[in-house]
């Protein structure tokens, strides 16, 4: 839940991008497939500690992506009422997502980012981000963005990183192979802040690509730190 990026396509198709950056000792994930749930299709990789995700799509049209942390560095408490993972299940499963990041109750939960995609009438890009006490939602344009976590890196690393991103949207074709290799690869050879992070306690997990086609999505997944079977393709309907 470390470095996300957006790519705006035409007719309101788009890729979004997740590497995921987590303590090696964490349980390990479970690749992403079809779930149902309330009656509801959801795709997504579970995690292996609280069963939640940090990236999904759902039959309400809708993909949600999650960030630890606000805007700002904090401290984590040893516990929480409820995890992440599991509001972004929740919030992939309602009617109207404007409606329901109003209603949801977030008192006790630690702080985090919501990239929130939406195609219902007309494509939208929201940013959600709980402070651990206010709400911040913004509607952003239909343009390239990048978000790094808070928890991992502070403003001086963030603006480093929009750089090498404006850098590749002048180099490279907006496409879900580019994206995945400038993932895969973007940095200066310090592990600590690259795209792939490796701090020897933690680090870049897997990879996760979502992009919409008209009316496919296309879910590529890497598992980065097992070198067998570690891609997973699905294709499916929205």
């Amino acid at each position: 839940m470390c470095t996300v990026t957006y790519i705006p396509l035409q007719n309101s198709d788009f890729i979004l991008t997740s590497s995921r950056d987590v303590p090696f000792a964490r349980e390990h994930a479970l690749h992403p497939k079809k779930y149902i749930e309330e009656g509801i299709e959801i795709y997504y990789p579970k995690d292996g500690k609280a069963g939640g995700t940090w990236i999904g799509t759902s039959s309400k049209n809708r993909l949600i992506c999650l960030l630890n942390g606000g805007f700002e560095y904090h401290t984590s408490r040893a516990s929480y009422k409820k995890s992440r993972g599991i509001i972004v299940k929740d919030l992939l499963k309602i009617d109207d997502i404007h409606k329901g990041l109003d209603a949801i109750n977030l008192i006790d939960v630690e702080q985090f980012t919501l990239t929130i995609v939406d195609w219902n009438d007309v494509l939208q890009l929201i940013e959600f981000v709980w402070d651990g006490n206010k709400k911040h939602i913004k509607i952003l344009p239909q343009e390239p963005q990048i978000w790094s976590s808070s928890t991992l890196y502070d403003n001086s690393v963030k603006q480093l990183r929009r750089n090498w991103f404006a850098d590749w949207l002048t180099k490279n074709e907006y496409s879900q192979a580019s994206i995945l290799d400038f993932h895969h690869k973007a940095g200066i050879g310090d592990p600590n802040i690259d795209v792939v992070m490796d701090r020897k306690v933690g680090g870049t997990v897997s990879i996760t690509s979502v992009k919409k086609e008209q009316n496919t999505i296309f879910m590529r997944y890497e598992d980065v730190r097992n070198t067998n079977e570690n891609i997973q393709l699905l294709e499916y309907k929205c």
